[in-house]
């Protein structure tokens, strides 16, 4: 009998060319339908809750894909971890509603974003965090999030080349904490741009910086305007955390 499942996937990025299945290099979302295969000697579409870039990191990825074979559903976790690379791990795995899609029921998600500040790069975090030598004033970049909570345009926050309907995201929490050289950037909202946590993080650092003001935050916001946001910020710093449903 077909059955729908998740799977809660955690996962390095440093190796792939992003989530999504293309041309031009290893996705994540390619080596876990070939484990499947593998598995069952099926060919199935797995639904991922969405695209991660090259180099981005996840703990709590979802992804639902149907198939009738007789391997219970609690079991596809450690089944597929059997023949998975080692930097892709499946956390968990079950039956759901058939009607259950991993990315068109979510209705939120949780990034986090690490920067390492200090003068010297790291040797042990290089593959997950960004780093940025400059001091940051963590104080100032507190004040800054404070702006971007609620329901915004955040046109001015989104790279090119993506084709969405609208660039209009509600964001509920930006918490900055800090743990020695370590800042972290935890931010939940309804759904995100194409990039729109790095550049987020990178305006955040320029106000660190003294670049930027934490009063300008709002007319940059209104602006939607691309070139008076910070930089994107690289993809090893960002880590999707968890994926919401109902």
């Amino acid at each position: 009998m077909l059955k729908n499942i998740l799977l809660i996937i955690e996962y390095s990025g440093k190796n792939y060319s992003g989530w999504q299945r293309q041309l031009n290099g290893i996705s994540i979302q390619e080596k876990i339908e070939q484990s499947v295969f593998e598995l069952t000697g099926q060919t199935i579409k797995l639904n991922g809750s969405g695209r991660t870039d090259a180099k981005v990191n996840a703990m709590g990825q979802t992804a639902s894909f149907k198939i009738d074979c007789t391997i219970p559903p609690s079991n596809f976790c450690m089944a597929l971890n059997s023949v998975l690379p080692e930097d892709i791990r499946i956390l968990e795995s079950f039956e759901i509603d058939m009607d259950f899609h991993a990315r068109y029921s979510a209705t939120g998600k949780h990034y986090r974003f690490t920067i390492l500040n200090r003068s010297v790069p790291s040797a042990i975090y290089k593959y997950t965090t960004c780093h940025v030598k400059q001091p940051l004033d963590v104080d100032k970049m507190l004040k800054a999030a404070s702006y971007f909570i609620g329901e915004h345009d955040f046109r001015a926050f989104m790279s090119a080349g993506s084709s969405i309907k609208t660039t209009i995201r509600t964001i509920y929490t930006l918490d900055i904490s800090q743990d020695g050289p370590l800042i972290y950037f935890d931010i939940q909202g309804n759904g995100f741009l194409y990039n729109m946590v790095r550049i987020i993080a990178g305006t955040l650092a320029e106000v660190g910086k003294g670049a930027i003001e934490p009063e300008q935050i709002p007319e940059i916001i209104s602006s939607k305007d691309r070139s008076k946001c910070g930089p994107t910020l690289k993809a090893s710093g960002l880590c999707l955390m968890e994926v919401f449903y109902g």
